[in-house]
């Protein structure tokens, strides 16, 4: 007879302290931004086996001491991923430790990247990450290259400072925009705006970061409040990705913005400059671009915006971005900074 597996909702008090539990005694730390949990139940109706969702990867997973090797995960897997087929997601990843690597590749995962033995990401498509690399190296370029990762939310004259600093000092840069839309300016208006704003460097070939950089399956504290441990494994993983990325496109040294403002990209920073140079990658940190005495950033221009000044944007970003903001999206995307309660970056 075949295990069941049921949903463990919010509302189930007895259910969620069981798998705080099964999580505790597997030395896991509860993820607190899971939107679906299931789990298998003995006779007795103790939670035996169980994992859970965040967006398109799968965390969480746990079996208790006493029924691993019952054949209890795969049951649990099945089922999250029937749930992520019927959310439409169809690449699925999964974050686990990495002593369980053997037992997620026979489900059919495959790796992306680990990190001090401890964190490991996987997907279940086989060629996902290499054909993402694949596709990279046609773009690789000979002489001195740089990589520089953006949100942009929205572009401003600060990201155009490093954009436009780096293109000074290399034949070719390569800047990835992150991918993933849960930032309060949409991916394809981000992307069009970096585009449009650094058009004029011929030298600077733009990216889109997909699922594998700075994304909700790899790092969603970027996005999210999370404890100050949790952003440094997730940025320990995103950077050990990057490392691939490079290789494929033939750089050496990464630029980044300072942070003065955001601990998440504070702790981000600090983590490549320690982490990066032990693979050959300088990490160069470039001091912000400042106008009236202070570091011009997204969030002063997203602040801005909130409290109604769109006028005092207009020497914080390109004209390309200023205009935007007139536009039937902008207008858009204005009433809703408006309507938010916070557009600070954590």
């Amino acid at each position: 007879m075949s295990a069941i597996v049921s949903e463990i909702t919010r509302s189930d008090k007895r259910g969620n302290q069981q798998f705080d539990k099964l999580l505790q005694n597997a030395n896991i730390k509860r993820d607190n931004n899971l939107d679906y949990i299931a789990g298998i139940y003995d006779a007795d109706y103790n939670l035996i086996a169980a994992g859970g969702c965040f967006g398109n990867t799968l965390r969480c997973l746990a079996v208790d001491e006493q029924h691993q090797g019952d054949g209890l995960m795969a049951p649990v897997v099945t089922h999250l991923l029937e749930h992520q087929m019927s959310c439409g997601n169809r690449h699925v990843f999964l974050y686990t430790k990495c002593d369980n690597a053997a037992i997620f590749s026979s489900l059919g995962f495959y790796e992306i990247a680990r990190v001090d033995n401890e964190i490991l990401l996987m997907e279940n498509l086989k060629n996902g990450f290499d054909s993402f690399l694949e596709n990279l190296r046609t773009h690789a370029q000979s002489g001195s290259t740089a990589a520089l990762v953006m949100n942009c939310n929205p572009f401003t004259l600060g990201h155009r400072y490093l954009v436009e600093y780096a293109a000074k000092k290399h034949d070719t840069v390569h800047l990835f925009v992150v991918s993933e839309d849960l930032s309060l300016f949409p991916f394809a208006d981000r992307y069009k705006l970096i585009k449009e704003g650094c058009a004029d460097l011929t030298n600077v070939t733009l990216h889109t970061t997909g699922s594998y950089m700075v994304s909700t399956a790899v790092f969603p504290s970027y996005f999210l409040k999370d404890e100050t441990a949790v952003i440094e494994a997730q940025t320990r993983l995103d950077i050990a990705i990057f490392k691939r990325i490079a290789q494929a496109i033939n750089t050496q040294t990464r630029y980044v913005g300072e942070e003065p403002f955001s601990l998440v990209t504070g702790i981000y920073n600090k983590t490549m400059q320690t982490m990066l140079p032990l693979s050959g990658i300088e990490c160069v940190v470039v001091p912000r671009k400042e106008q009236l005495g202070a570091p011009i950033s997204a969030s002063r221009v997203r602040k801005l915006l909130q409290e109604g000044r769109l006028e005092g944007c207009k020497d914080l970003v390109p004209p390309t971005t200023y205009n935007y903001f007139f536009t039937e999206n902008g207008k858009k995307i204005l009433a809703e900074i408006q309507n938010a309660e916070n557009v600070v970056h954590y």
